[in-house]
């Protein structure tokens, strides 16, 4: 049985400092119940608490640590950068070599603009969409997060489309007003809206692959839709990669798919863990960001040294023959294993991939959409992590969160977790 002693001591000392003791609400264990864990270190797949307890690691700093922690080219290089400074607040070379890695990677991008963070990214870029459309209201999509920015925390209302009401207490409603929330996967809902306002709109941002809400795949058409839709009426077409990016394929979601969007948005991965995101797009959009064109964005710390070696060095790694062929294997693996373990502790699951991301519902409905996604037993899957958690596996601490793979997990970890999941689903 493992012990949380220490975790718990330092979660009650954190709440007196910061609050709710977290520094990002998922982190809190509000959704599973007990106390976050507090980590000491991490290395390859692994992952060590305060009390020294080991897991074999899913959430991978929610997605960025794919090469999996601590990874040896990754250190070595910021080593040796950290030795030359940490911030200068003026142009390097560094960022210049990621920016053309992302591009020969993304083609559908001319140029891209490093910030620090993937919410940097997702405003950054719809407002370049405004200025260069010179129309006000956007489409986002009913369970797709794209970071916390006032205009994009917003809900649907009752209808099939509606404009956005706040979802955050701070969000004034004039803002939000301006953001129209449809249902994912819904491409009737799509063309009725964007054929009825289109003068009005100025983008359409999505996640591809919804990530924010476990990992709910696009339908078939439904994306060549919101393309097809978009490029008819003159209105930006947005793919927030931040999650997909680098996991669904080398390429993100849109060279899995096939789509080709006017702007995207990356993070995670191409800093490989350290803090950072970037958007870009066609040359003449990407012509009004300054000081080259009047659309104003700045950050003080954007293409911050420690963060472009860091993504130099990951994407490096994952250029390497043979990479995702190995991950792909991996993941299919997992998913696989956990298919049968769920099969044959006799109880009802939903499991979706998209490379290496992927989701186990616990429901016995198809995902599609945010209401169906809000169908599955919180509760089960509540009792599943805890379960998980002390047979030293660590997943997402909320059943709407995505999982990942890593390139540092072995076929011994895999064949761990699914002994371990076989046990787990067996209890609840």
């Amino acid at each position: 049985m493992k012990k949380f002693t220490e975790s718990r001591r330092l979660f009650k000392k954190a709440s007196k400092s910061i609050p709710g003791g977290v520094n990002s609400p998922v982190r809190a264990f509000r959704a599973v119940g007990g106390n976050p864990l507090f980590i000491d270190h991490a290395k390859g797949s692994r992952i060590y608490d305060a009390d020294g307890n080991s897991y074999i690691d899913y959430v991978l700093s929610w997605g960025p640590m794919i090469l999996g922690h601590a990874h040896s080219a990754v250190i070595k290089a910021l080593k040796k950068a950290v030795d030359r400074g940490t911030s200068y607040g003026a142009p390097t070379a560094l960022e210049i070599e990621l920016a053309e890695q992302v591009l020969r990677i993304y083609p559908s991008m001319d140029k891209v603009r490093m910030v620090n963070s993937g919410t940097e990214a997702t405003m950054s870029a719809i407002r370049v969409a405004r200025g260069f459309t010179g129309r006000d209201k956007i489409i986002k999509f009913d369970g797709c997060y794209h970071g916390h920015a006032d205009g994009l925390l917003v809900k649907a209302g009752s209808g099939a489309a509606t404009f956005g009401l706040p979802d955050s207490p701070g969000v004034p409603k004039s803002y939000a007003k301006n953001t129209i929330t449809l249902p994912y996967n819904d491409s009737a809902a799509l063309t009725s809206m964007i054929e009825k306002d289109w003068r009005e709109i100025a983008c359409v941002i999505v996640e591809p692959v919804v990530g924010n809400i476990g990992c709910v795949l696009p339908k078939p058409g439904f994306l060549e839709t919101l393309r097809a839709a978009t490029k008819k009426h003159g209105i930006i077409l947005i793919f927030d990669e931040v999650m997909t990016g680098f996991r669904v394929s080398f390429g993100g979601a849109q060279k899995y798919y096939g789509i080709k969007p006017d702007m995207t948005c990356l993070g995670k991965v191409i800093g490989g863990g350290l803090p950072v995101g970037a958007y870009g797009g066609r040359k003449d959009i990407m012509a009004l960001v300054s000081p080259e064109g009047p659309v104003y964005q700045a950050g003080t710390l954007s293409g911050n040294p420690l963060a472009m070696t860091a993504g130099i060095e990951t994407l490096k790694e994952l250029s390497k023959a043979g990479t995702y062929a190995r991950m792909e294997v991996k993941s299919a693996m997992l998913e696989a294993g956990l298919r049968d373990a769920a099969k044959r502790a006799g109880v009802a699951t939903r499991f979706y991939r998209a490379g290496s991301m992927f989701c186990t519902y616990f429901t016995d409905t198809e995902v599609v959409d945010y209401p169906s996604a809000k169908m599955a037993d919180t509760k089960k899957f509540g009792r599943f992590f805890a379960e998980m958690l002390q047979q030293g596996i660590n997943i997402a601490p909320s059943q709407f969160e995505a999982g990942f793979m890593s390139l540092a997990h072995t076929e011994k970890d895999i064949a761990r977790t699914v002994s371990a999941a076989y046990e787990a689903l067996k209890k609840i």
